[in-house]
């Protein structure tokens, strides 16, 4: 009477994504709408601005030629290349790259490379909230273009589309999303005749794809190539979600989509409004607006707000999922989790966290004022998150892939130097407002490691107070407790454990029912875990059995699954004739060794004000008891 045991090797679900063409325009519109909107402001900020430098011939060639090796290396070398090779059953993202990297049984082992990967997903909630602030209000200002009696307006505006775009959040993407790729393509598609427009007007640019260009400028103006570095930057925020979103359409849509639309828009655009810099200086004040035709702006305005709306969504809908994945590997509470489509899993709704993104993107607007005072903010997060990708990618090259030192060292290194180069130059926007992102992956990354040492202490005080199962029915079996009709499933974190509820059950009530369950979920290392591998089945006594769920950190855990697998299994439990028993602790800081009084506190109120188990495993309400008992940490 036992299931599948393991629950290894398995691969994520595959849901048919369609025709290629059909896929590759879907990737169009959720992957690359936050890079597709850099030249909106990126080329801006390095002529123009507190930092900006001298525009002359040999500073746009230096910086177009800087733009164009940026793109190549880090975005269609290092990303598409290397970075997507790195799937965890077919699942990217920082945290599917650290779970990759450093196992479960090596965990303790690598705290330093642990924390490292846990401060890179956290840094992304900072990027999460300035990436709609700086790309709806960089296309808003295009209106201040066509008159000034725009200018009062700009920040209303952009609020009033930030509220709009959250508020919508809980309606899910399933409508709209098929609108994302057509858009996102007419889009590029206008991002290359503008750029071919300029180009035709002074096709010397060209000359800046040859790298001399790029090391001539920075051996030219190095302190002032520097800043300007941390501006070239803005060209590849955006990165990280190709690798992220590499789950949702496979690694070569979104290879196919960079290189045939994405890179030769970009590229274009770039070049083109280098050859307006070159034939019109005063244009630095916005160069992206200016390449289009007196007649055109305002249908390029309204494109350009609907493309950041587009990849506001896409980094949204990053971090509903990255949350997710942290909840489902023990490094968040559990939150409110809603499905916004019975087709998709992956679309989700976290209404705690959309409300807390829009509160801080708003206040960001507020307070910047600007784009381009945002943009100062701006890359810091992106451009160390990129530098822990690669420093994991190294873990990745030496354990999964079986490089050898003689290789993965030198191709490493190189592509760290370059992010390395990068982050340096970001460091130096601290004072202009780079603070923010740090600030608040630093609070998110102590957020998630609270809660994991928190976790780790509360299950070692339990486990200390409990008595393995076997034990428990050796103690009880002289006692011939009632046994009452029905079925109890006692939930637990560790399998070999016996469940406090259980415990205070027989202590204060005497009996036991027919059928007794001790029923333990556990979230395994993989996206997914395959239907037949999810339940474990296994009779420790007569009427006693232990169950053990498995799932992946892109699964959703659900009761009501768990028990029809059962059934599969040989074990009948009908959801209607179920008691659940669930421990609920009330969490008391102490002085004993753990965590510092203040964390302690801190977990204390993460676990109060986390989602009940009942909603989070789909457990019918008025089938609970909860027994509560008080944990010293």
């Amino acid at each position: 009477m036992a299931g599948s045991s393991g629950a290894g090797g398995s691969s994520p679900p595959q849901s048919g994504r369609g025709p290629l063409w059909a896929t590759l325009l879907t990737a169009l519109g959720v992957v690359y709408g936050d890079i597709g909107t850099s030249p909106l402001y990126a080329l801006r900020e390095c002529f123009h601005g507190p930092h900006a430098i001298e525009l002359t011939e040999s500073t746009v060639f230096g910086v177009l030629s800087l733009i164009v090796w940026a793109l190549a290396l880090t975005i269609s070398v290092k990303y598409m290349v290397l970075v997507l090779r790195a799937d965890n059953r077919g699942e990217g993202g920082i945290l599917a790259l650290t779970a990759l990297a450093i196992p479960g049984k090596l965990r303790d082992n690598r705290p330093v490379l642990l924390g490292i990967g846990l401060f890179g997903a956290a840094l992304l909630y900072g990027d999460g909230v300035i990436t709609p602030a700086i790309s709806v209000l960089s296309a808003v200002e295009g209106l201040t273009l066509t008159t000034p009696l725009f200018e009062p307006y700009v920040i209303p505006v952009t609020c009033a589309i930030l509220f709009g775009l959250f508020s919508a959040q809980k309606f899910g993407t399933a409508r709209i999303g098929a609108v994302f790729g057509p858009v996102i393509l007419l889009y590029f598609i206008v991002l290359a005749a503008l750029g071919v427009r300029g180009i035709i007007d002074n096709p010397s640019v060209f000359k800046s794809v040859h790298p001399y260009y790029a090391f001539e400028f920075l051996r030219t103006h190095q302190r002032e190539g520097f800043f300007v570095m941390g501006a070239v930057f803005l060209v590849m925020t955006g990165g990280e979600a190709l690798y992220a979103d590499m789950g949702h359409f496979g690694k070569k849509p979104i290879r196919l989509a960079w290189y045939s639309v994405v890179l030769p828009g970009l590229v274009l655009n770039y070049f083109g409004q280098g050859a307006l810099l070159l034939r019109n200086p005063s244009a630095a004040e916005n160069p992206f607006y200016l390449l289009a035709p007196a007649w055109g702006l305002y249908p390029l305005i309204a494109l350009a707000i609907a493309a950041t709306v587009i990849a506001s969504q896409a980094v949204i809908s990053g971090v509903f999922s990255m949350t997710r994945q942290a909840i489902q590997l023990g490094y968040s509470p559990r939150l409110q989790i809603v499905h916004t489509s019975s087709r998709e899993i992956g679309q989700i709704y976290l209404p705690h966290v959309n409300w807390a993104l829009l509160v801080v993107t708003i206040w960001l607007v507020l307070t910047f004022q600007s784009s381009s005072a945002l943009a100062s903010a701006y890359g810091i997060s992106v451009s160390t998150t990129m530098v822990i990708t690669t420093v994991l990618l190294f873990i990745v090259s030496r354990r999964v892939w079986g490089w050898s030192n003689w290789l993965a060292v030198p191709v490493i290194a190189f592509f760290l130097a370059v992010d390395l180069a990068f982050f340096t130059a970001n460091i130096l926007k601290l004072g202009w407002g780079g603070w923010f992102p740090l600030f608040a992956g630093i609070s998110v990354y102590t957020l998630m490691a609270t809660w994991r040492q928190g976790r780790r202490i509360l299950a070692d005080r339990l486990r200390s107070a409990s008595r393995s199962i076997q034990d428990f029915l050796l103690e009880i079996g002289p006692k011939k407790l009632v046994r009452v009709p029905g079925t109890a499933i006692f939930m637990v974190g560790d399998p070999e454990t016996t469940p406090p509820a259980l415990v205070h059950n027989v202590k204060h009530n005497k009996v036991l029912h027919e059928t007794m369950v001790v029923l333990t979920v556990l979230t395994e290392e993989i996206p997914h875990v395959r239907g037949q591998d999810r339940v474990f089945v296994e009779k420790v006594a007569d009427g006693f059995y232990r169950v053990i769920a498995h799932y992946g950190f892109m699964d959703s855990p659900n009761v009501r699954d768990v028990l029809e697998r059962c059934r599969l299994a040989g074990l009948d439990l009908r959801i209607e004739d179920v008691t659940f028993f669930l421990g609920r602790e009330t969490l008391i800081a102490s002085a004993r060794p753990g965590m510092a009084t203040w964390r302690e506190n801190v977990f204390a109120f993460m676990s109060r004000n986390a989602q009940r188990a009942t909603t989070f495993f789909n457990i019918p309400a008025d089938q609970v008891i909860e027994v509560g008992m008080q944990v010293e940490l």
